[in-house]
């Protein structure tokens, strides 16, 4: 009898040693980014023991990382009801409200969760820091003055100097960030997250070099830890964004890397959209595509994945596919669309009214696909720059009028990067489109004059670009407005008569100035014939066969 209560309570010991050692490898798991794994033992410790208050709280945070609210709240929820630990559910919740605005709620959640706390006690508020740094709108500032309190008596523990470094790095402020990564290593050399940190801390700063050296200290301490190959394929990817004429090779290293650190995570439907939004950073589309259909595969509901699907689809040119799945996924209730959304969307439905042959747009598809581009630049005003390659290749189908109506939204967007070459085309392309019109068909007179604007803007941002003052006195030109059309002609004169002799000798310029001159004298010809017969004459001295000219004279003689 004696000896069956012995092995009882050493089975009892045994299992509660057994249950400590799940929950710090769970831990183990979410810090390798091995999600599902984690889950798993997680509810297995649950299962063994609903009163583990600590399981319930570290499995609604897996759901939350993965963007699963309703799982997570019923974690946190079903934690308060535990008997060991129920109280940390509280920061748990208390995130969810963070992440919806409701910052009183979340601190009322976060007093309630630290109430009892002991002097000694300091997890809750390394779970508190995270839960203002993991939010949907991270709260650095918050994030280290929680933990920066628990640092004063507790500054040697490694997770809590892991969490500062994050929230330093959150908030702009490398230095601390290093020396809290640093601190954090020497407190626990197992911690690999703070030695790969310090690498992340020197992509940051674009010292790519330097962020290799220090992932592979990394793998050399442990080959198998995922997250590091993940930031190697990071870093590759802006090691290619900077290096334009290597950028297929480092992107075919980055592919590499991810894929490695897929192998060492996991192949989840979670893990899979990780690895579906690096494509799209990587611009892999053929790739995201046949990701998307095995996602699907997987599973069926998922409407996230029909953004991914979406996007691929209109890369590839397979508008319908592109169309119905962007429908789908931005009317998914629940679902959160974003600016690249319908602005792919709208591209798409531009794609599907365009001839086979390029040449001619249906106008009601064009009109329903710059809806929502309008909705994306409304969300997103950036999202102009994704416009500024599909203008121009309209602006080279000689669809004017509609390579017109998309250069707008970014000859109008001050901060757009494509600012300075969407106003040149905007106002090329107003141009063209009324230089060809049938006879006897107006001018559109407001396109021509935002042309002018255009090129106005041109001027302050490039004075340079004399081509501007051209286009100008064309554009009054074809307004009537003769004296502005003089004026622009005469500014092209003078500022490239400036540039030297070499400058006007070249023929291209040469022509143009015999253009000026000659319209110019062309808007004397009834009000000053002296100074028509001027500017004719100047033409003859640059060009003394251009019959133009000359018989012009005869004619004002």
């Amino acid at each position: 009898m004696n000896k069956f209560t012995t092995l009882s309570v050493a089975l009892v010991a045994s299992a509660f040693t057994l249950q400590a050692q799940d929950i710090n490898q769970a831990k183990k798991a979410i810090d390798a980014e091995q999600f599902e794994s984690a889950k798993t033992i997680l509810k297995s410790i649950i299962k063994a023991k609903p009163s583990n208050g600590a399981a319930f709280f570290t499995l609604g945070n897996v759901y939350l990382n993965q963007n699963v609210q309703d799982s997570a709240k019923i974690y946190f929820q079903s934690g308060l009801s535990a008997s060991d630990g129920a109280k940390v559910n509280q920061i748990g919740l208390g995130q969810m409200d963070l992440d919806k605005n409701d910052v009183a709620g979340a601190q009322a959640k976060f007093a309630l969760a630290t109430a009892d706390m002991r002097r000694k006690d300091f997890e809750e508020f390394i779970y508190i820091g995270r839960a203002y740094m993991n939010a949907v709108k991270p709260d650095y500032k918050n994030a280290i003055a929680v933990l920066s309190r628990a640092a004063i008596n507790n500054a040697q523990d490694a997770q809590l100097q892991l969490a500062l470094g994050d929230a330093y790095y959150g908030d702009g402020k490398q230095n601390e960030a290093y020396v809290a990564y640093r601190n954090a290593f020497q407190a626990d050399n197992t911690l690999l997250r703070a030695k790969m940190q310090l690498g992340v801390l020197l992509k940051g700063a674009k010292s790519y070099d330097e962020a290799l050296k220090a992932y592979n200290e990394v793998i050399a301490l442990n080959p198998n830890y995922g997250p590091v190959y993940r930031e190697l394929a990071e870093t590759y990817y802006k090691i290619a964004r900077n290096k334009p004429s290597q950028a297929d090779v480092n992107y075919k290293t980055a592919m590499g890397y991810y894929d490695k650190y897929m192998s060492l995570t996991d192949y989840s439907i979670h893990s899979r959209m990780r690895r579906a939004d690096f494509l799209i950073l990587v611009e892999d589309y053929v790739a995201l595509e046949a990701e998307a259909n095995k996602m699907i595969e997987l599973d069926k509901v998922n409407p996230r994945i029909y953004r991914y699907l979406g996007y691929a689809a209109y890369k590839n040119g397979n508008v319908d596919v592109a169309i119905k799945s962007l429908d789908s996924f931005i009317t998914s209730p629940g679902n959160k669309a974003i600016a690249l959304d319908y602005l792919y969307l709208g591209l798409t439905k531009i794609k599907k009214g365009t001839s086979a042959d390029g040449l001619s747009i249906d106008p009601i598809a064009f009109q329903a696909g710059l809806v929502d581009i309008k909705k994306a630049i409304e969300m997103e005003p950036l999202a102009v720059q994704e416009l500024s390659e599909v203008g121009k290749k309209l602006f080279s189908q000689k669809l004017y009028a509609e390579a017109a109506a998309i250069f707008e939204y970014g000859a109008n967007t001050n901060d757009s990067s494509n600012f300075l070459d969407d106003n040149v085309y905007f106002g090329l392309a107003n141009y063209y489109a009324n230089i060809n019109k049938e006879k006897g068909v107006k001018v559109d007179v407001v396109a021509l004059e935002k042309a002018q604007a255009a090129f106005d803007k041109v001027l302050v941002a490039s004075p340079t670009y004399l081509e501007a003052y051209l286009y100008k006195a064309r554009t009054s030109r074809l307004l009537e407005k003769d004296d502005i059309m003089v004026k622009n002609y005469e500014d092209y004169v003078a500022k490239t008569t400036e540039l030297g002799a070499e400058e006007l000798a070249k023929p291209a310029v040469k022509t143009k100035i015999i253009e000026s001159y000659n319209n110019m004298a062309a808007s004397f010809a009834n009000t000053n014939k002296p100074k028509a017969i001027e500017y004719f004459k100047k033409t003859l001295a640059l060009d003394p066969a251009n019959s133009y000219a000359a018989e012009s004279i005869k004619i004002l003689k």
